[in-house]
């Protein structure tokens, strides 16, 4: 397999993951704090993150198999660049972040939002924006060692 074609499809799927986080934190949320009263804002994140997710799971699945994919067509781990082996490590770390966010405080959220309860949604809500505000900022530090670290 061409090493082209997985690297085209790693790089949109972190671009899309990345890009995304960005998108939610910087301009979806800010603006439903700012338009919407909070049973209005706390349901339409919930659909909104539910939406994302799936892309994100998708994206997540390919990242790591496109990854290994190129690992494994450059001679596998012993053999990559210090770069690949920190972004691997980092993107493990982001995964784990990512599964909990998904698999507990989002679902913890959807509960309470289904329940109108609105204080502990809140609580949930602001747990994924501050654990999404670290996995932006691992992205980024993933995408710098991939540019900067090309150099090196």
């Amino acid at each position: 397999m061409s090493y082209v074609v997985p690297l085209f499809v790693h790089l949109l799927c972190a671009a899309f993951w990345v890009g995304g986080m960005a998108t939610l934190h910087f301009a979806v949320r800010p603006s439903a704090v700012a338009t919407l009263e909070p049973p209005l804002r706390l349901r339409m994140m919930a659909a909104t993150l539910r939406r994302f997710f799936i892309g994100v799971d998708a994206a997540l699945t390919l990242l790591f198999v496109t990854g290994v994919a190129m690992i494994l067509a450059t001679g596998g781990f012993r053999s990559v660049h210090w770069r690949v082996q920190a972004m691997m490590s980092i993107a493990i770390v982001m995964a784990a972040i990512y599964v909990y966010i998904r698999a507990s405080v989002f679902k913890a959220l959807r509960r309470a939002v289904e329940q109108s309860a609105w204080p502990v949604a809140a609580a949930r809500l602001n747990t994924v924006r501050q654990l999404v505000t670290v996995n932006l900022a691992l992205g980024v530090v993933v995408f710098g060692v991939a540019i900067i670290g090309r150099a090196g």
